[in-house]
């Protein structure tokens, strides 16, 4: 029984309510174990639990900034309001929409999320609005 915790354990589902299912008889009458679908794990670290949003500058600083600050590949630059009037005139919802989706035209190309998927669509716009703040 230790072994089976401790086995468990290692794989990251102790504390899980877990249920014994048999194997049929082609795989010798083994037993395997899964994990009960009503009782979800627990999170083990602040890594598993979620991740509070950033603001627009925290995120334009981890993620826009590279392009932004230089311009590249069409990347208007932040605080430059010529690059930015056209952009900011089509509305906030058309720049809201070319971050998440991402943009391949002829005046630049923009991977969607600005490259970095892990970013939740609040913290995109939170980035698009503090650029477009800086660059009216």
């Amino acid at each position: 029984m230790e072994y089976t915790r401790q086995l468990l354990e290692s794989i990251g589902l102790e504390g899980q309510r877990l249920q014994m299912i048999n194997l049929s008889s082609a795989m010798g009458g083994q037993f395997a174990f899964a994990a009960a679908e009503t009782a979800p794990a627990p999170a083990k670290n602040a890594l598993a639990a979620a991740t509070p949003e950033r603001d627009g500058q925290q995120v334009y600083q981890a993620s826009c900034v590279a392009c932004h600050d230089a311009g590249i590949a069409g990347a208007p630059k932040v605080g430059d309001r010529s690059q930015w009037a056209k952009r900011i005139a089509k509305g906030l919802d058309a720049l809201y929409a070319s971050a998440v989706n991402g943009v391949n035209g002829s005046a630049g190309v923009m991977p969607a999320k600005g490259g970095n998927p892990a970013l939740s669509g609040a913290e995109v716009k939170a980035a698009v609005d503090y650029m477009v703040g800086r660059s009216r």
